[in-house]
């Protein structure tokens, strides 16, 4: 039997640090997606909270300062006149920078009606948390195909990254339309070729990297996890707009029973 040449045989430590890389590629750009789509879940979470509910918040505070006050009237005692009084400063604060600079800058920086005359991008509220289920398909769909991970060429990673980026702004606003324009595209551009992976340090260094991404995302995971928004999104993940409904209708319980006990004290007098 003849015998095969080593010149003839495979490096078989370079072909599987190449199959462990494309693996832990696609394992990472799954987490990323999983991270980004968590991420705009609860920074629409925020927004729809705020947005739906806190006028509820403030009428409620409202209804506090005048319980407090009624009691106040009708007792007279000090400590409850002093409970009125905070109570009444809660409802009407000093007013903040964001009143003195008339709503254009705040507190974190510029307000997003602010940036977008710089920038262009949207600032129209999403109509729910968690974007269509054509939406998110779209999404994954161009995740997949564009993510600036699948390339380590610099120029061709710095395309991907501004793309991916128009590609966040349209699913964080629940655009199909937007999305399927982003898709075409992509389609239409130009296609990179893929990475010749022919060192084996390269591939080393390449997995190293791609661990400390990962790992890097593992502390955005935790920290928004541990955020007031999303410890409240974990506990209704499959139904997280059904959420902001169920504390909807339990601040309504609260201004009903803080008005009949408003009207009461009234009545009382």
């Amino acid at each position: 039997m003849a015998r095969v040449s080593t010149e003839q045989q495979p490096q078989p430590s370079t072909e599987r640090l190449e199959r462990a890389v494309r693996a832990a590629e696609t394992a990472l750009i799954e987490y990323e997606i999983a991270v980004e789509t968590f991420r705009i879940e609860v920074e629409n979470f925020s927004r729809l909270h705020q947005q739906r509910l806190g006028p509820v918040y403030q009428r409620l505070d409202e209804l506090d300062a005048e319980i407090a006050e009624a009691v106040a009237a009708r007792s007279g005692d000090a400590g409850d006149l002093r409970r009125a009084r905070q109570a009444r400063a809660a409802v009407a604060p000093m007013p903040g920078v964001d009143e003195l600079l008339g709503g254009w800058v705040q507190s974190e920086g510029m307000s997003p009606e602010a940036q977008a005359m710089l920038t262009g991008a949207s600032v129209r509220p999403p109509e729910r948390v968690r974007p269509s289920e054509e939406a998110r398909r779209r999404y994954r769909e161009l995740m997949r195909k564009a993510h600036p991970d699948l390339v380590t060429d610099e120029r061709e990673r710095a395309r991907r990254e501004e793309f991916v980026v128009r590609v966040n702004r349209a699913y964080a606003d629940g655009d199909e339309a937007a999305l399927a324009a982003l898709a075409e595209e992509w389609a239409a551009g130009p296609r990179p070729e893929p990475d010749p992976l022919t060192r084996g340090e390269e591939l080393y260094a390449r997995l190293e990297w791609l661990a400390q991404r990962k790992e890097w995302l593992g502390r955005v995971v935790a920290d928004l996890e541990a955020s007031a928004i999303g410890s409240m999104l974990k506990l209704a993940e499959d139904d997280p707009d059904g959420l902001l409904a169920q504390i909807a209708e339990q601040l309504a319980e609260q201004v009903r029973e803080r008005e009949a006990r408003l009207a009461e004290l009234l009545a009382g007098r």
